[in-house]
């Protein structure tokens, strides 16, 4: 595979050195990476391994460009607000590099398509922000044996890794079971440093890069942690589990299954429960045109009523619930609200537990009620 000479200048510094030069650069050239979630961390990985000159990039995400996403998602700009996020992304790396070739995957990930999505890839960037998709990458990449390249984010805190069976463990090696639902927020719920993805992001195009090349070190059999807030980094070594499901000695998943079941985000039960147990944001309204005598409960962090609130509300943060419920009044039909109605769905299922039966949770949040109710709160 040759270069051209715009392609030589433009990748002299590449060329120039010896762990890299031409033959890295032409590796470079020939390798195909698919990056899923065009996101904060996907921003990033993407801006890098195009000016890198990775030959094929693939971009898989179904989302819009949200306002919400420009404070990290440096790929977008505001005019951009409302497009697919992969065209957007598709445009803006041919602009950066029209050497190389973007391929556009407007679809959600499942286990129906992965498999034939991610084998035309060297290698997969998980670049996503829920735990189905990751093992769903985890497992797809262990069975069509490809490297998977791991980055998560939270607040002040990242995680990177390069998952590889066969030449280290997997992602249930480290991680065998995922977490309760609701249990650990995502940073729409608990926010991210606008930075932080950047610093993460080019941590995974690293290791990619690296990958592609053969050189240095990779992170396999190694998890990153990253505290932003210290800028400290910390390494921990993962090891093999000889009794993984998936790349242990004696497999027992074979194929993909029903990630959003695996990870308990979806169940028939809970879920009719869940609806049974919710007003919407028009039906609050109406309980508030009509006078009728409710209680409102905001259970966000102190941070986000100084935001916005719904009017009316009282502030009993999700931790300090269970030591305030003598505040909550049973004698009124109690409606629980949060930002976008995960953790006030918590609520609402403790206190039921607990005996407070007249509970509610309002669907979609504060945010769905600003959207379709009151548009003078503040969206965030």
């Amino acid at each position: 595979m040759s270069f051209s000479t715009e392609e030589i200048r433009r990748y002299g510094r590449h060329l120039i050195m010896p762990e890299v030069g031409l033959e890295g650069q032409r590796r470079l050239k020939e390798a195909k990476v698919l990056v899923v979630g065009v996101g904060g961390l996907g921003s990033p990985v993407s801006l890098y391994l195009a000016s890198a000159g990775v030959g094929e990039i693939g971009l898989l995400d179904f989302d819009e460009v949200d306002e919400t996403n420009l404070q990290r998602q440096v790929i977008f700009t505001t005019p951009d607000v409302g497009r697919k996020k992969v065209e957007v992304a598709r445009e803006r790396l041919l602009r950066l590099n029209p050497h190389i070739t973007v391929k556009t995957h407007d679809t959600q990930i499942t286990s129906e398509n992965a498999l034939n999505i991610i084998r035309n890839y060297d290698i997969v960037v998980d670049a996503t922000d829920n735990f189905p998709t990751r093992y769903l990458l985890n497992d797809a990449t262990v069975l069509l044996k490809k490297p998977l390249v791991y980055g998560s984010i939270f607040r002040f805190d990242g995680q990177a890794s390069v998952f590889y069976a066969g030449k280290g463990p997997c992602y249930r090696c480290l991680y065998p079971e995922p977490p309760p639902p609701g249990l650990v927020p995502s940073c729409a719920e608990g926010g991210v440093l606008g930075v932080l993805p950047g610093i993460v992001g080019s941590l995974q195009a690293s290791e990619v890069l690296k990958l592609i090349i053969g050189i240095g070190e990779p992170l396999i059999g190694r998890l990153l942690l990253v505290d932003a807030l210290s800028m400290s980094f910390k390494e921990l070594r993962i090891s093999r589990d000889r009794n993984c499901p998936v790349c242990g000695d004696k497999p027992t998943i074979k194929e993909l299954i029903d990630y959003e079941q695996f990870c308990g985000v979806r169940t028939s039960g809970e879920a009719l429960d869940a609806t049974r147990n919710t007003v919407t944001p028009l039906e609050l309204k109406k309980l508030i045109d009509s006078g009728e005598d409710i209680q409102l409960i905001d259970v966000r962090e102190p941070v986000e009523w100084e935001i916005c609130r719904i009017p009316g509300a009282k502030l009993l943060p999700l931790g300090q619930l269970t030591s305030r419920l003598h505040e909550i009044d049973q004698t009124k039909k109690v409606i629980v609200y949060c930002h976008s109605g995960q953790r006030s769905a918590l609520a609402v299922k403790l206190l039921r537990d607990l005996g407070l039966t007249n509970t509610y949770n309002l669907a979609g949040g504060i945010d769905a009620y600003a959207e379709q109710v009151d548009s003078s709160i503040p969206r965030y």
